[in-house]
């Protein structure tokens, strides 16, 4: 008998796969979460209703629109219950356990908790017809700056305007400058050197001043705002009358640029006042000489703030 044949059998192991360290980064997370979660529930657990209500009232929000929180309804984005997060300023609920028993209510008790309560109602009825009195002056007051903006705009793109159209007064570009203020919108006219709005020493002054006076009176009547009016000049002392000063000179040219605005139409109510500054009011104060410190101001004046209910005498 033939001997069987031998049958050699090669086993390949198969390499082991890396499957990387992503599970372990899950399970951290995971572990982290149930973590978090275990040490809420037994904070939950150890606090005391007082300190969960307080909890509720810190993280309220701090003010709330009526008219843009929630959804826009009556209620302005809150609800009935008196759990849970309220709005500021609400009184946070305490729970209290009395084992005493409870002593039977009197006619008198009823009755001066019901006059606590009408107290209570009328007082918070006050409170907000007031917060609502100064929400709306100061959104008042928010339309009337962006219109006063907007028209203090207006009129100083209309003087450049006026002063492009007009061949006298293109020239005289260079001696006006306007800038907004705290008072309001100022027109200054200056003195360049080798070109004076006034004669030396004169409070009349020449006719292209007074032309670019008229078209700034015709600008000004478009308005309603009030208007004052300053003269300066430099610090070079006056020479000529006895006893007549920069203070006088300045008060004199100043009023005559008021006779020149009010020729235009406008009523005398819109005058606030009309001054002199000589030399106190630089506008340039390292050189108090420079030419171009005598300068006349025309001040359009801002309008007032509506006063609040609760300001008022």
């Amino acid at each position: 008998m033939a001997d069987a044949p031998i049958i050699y059998k090669k086993v390949k192991k198969a390499a082991h796969v890396h499957h990387g360290g992503a599970w372990k980064i899950a399970y951290a997370d995971f572990v982290t979460a149930m973590m978090a979660f275990f040490l809420l529930m037994w904070l939950i657990s150890m606090t005391t209703p007082e300190q969960k209500q307080g909890l509720a009232d810190y993280f309220a929000p701090a003010s709330v629109s009526r008219s843009t929180s929630g959804a826009g309804g009556v209620l302005g984005g809150t609800a009935f219950e008196v759990d849970g997060a309220r709005m500021a300023g609400s009184a946070p609920r305490v729970v209290m356990t009395i084992s005493t028993p409870a002593a039977p209510k009197s006619v008198e008790t009823n009755d001066k908790r019901t006059a606590d309560a009408s107290d209570g109602k009328r007082e918070s009825s006050e409170a907000e017809s007031t917060a609502q009195g100064q929400i709306s002056n100061n959104t008042s007051a928010v339309e009337t700056n962006a219109k006063e903006e907007q028209n203090f705009r207006s009129a100083a793109e209309s003087l450049r305007q006026a002063m492009q159209d007009n061949p006298e007064l293109a020239e005289l570009s260079k001696n006006v400058i306007i800038d907004e203020t705290p008072e309001g919108l100022r027109i200054q006219i200056i003195d360049q050197d080798g070109r004076s709005m006034f004669p030396t020493g004169h409070a009349e002054p020449y006719e292209r001043t007074r032309l670019l006076l008229q078209a700034v009176g015709k600008i000004l009547l478009r308005l309603p705002n009030r208007i004052s009016i300053a003269g300066h000049t430099d610090s070079v002392p006056y020479q000529g009358v006895p006893g007549y000063s920069n203070w006088e000179l300045t008060s004199d040219r100043a009023n005559a640029a008021r006779r020149i605005i009010d020729a235009q139409g406008l009523p005398d109510d819109r005058i606030f006042q009309v001054v002199g500054k000589a030399d106190s009011e630089p506008l340039f104060p390292e050189d108090t000489r420079m030419a171009a410190n005598r300068r006349l101001s025309v001040v359009l004046l801002r309008e007032a703030p509506p006063t609040p209910p609760n300001m008022r005498p």
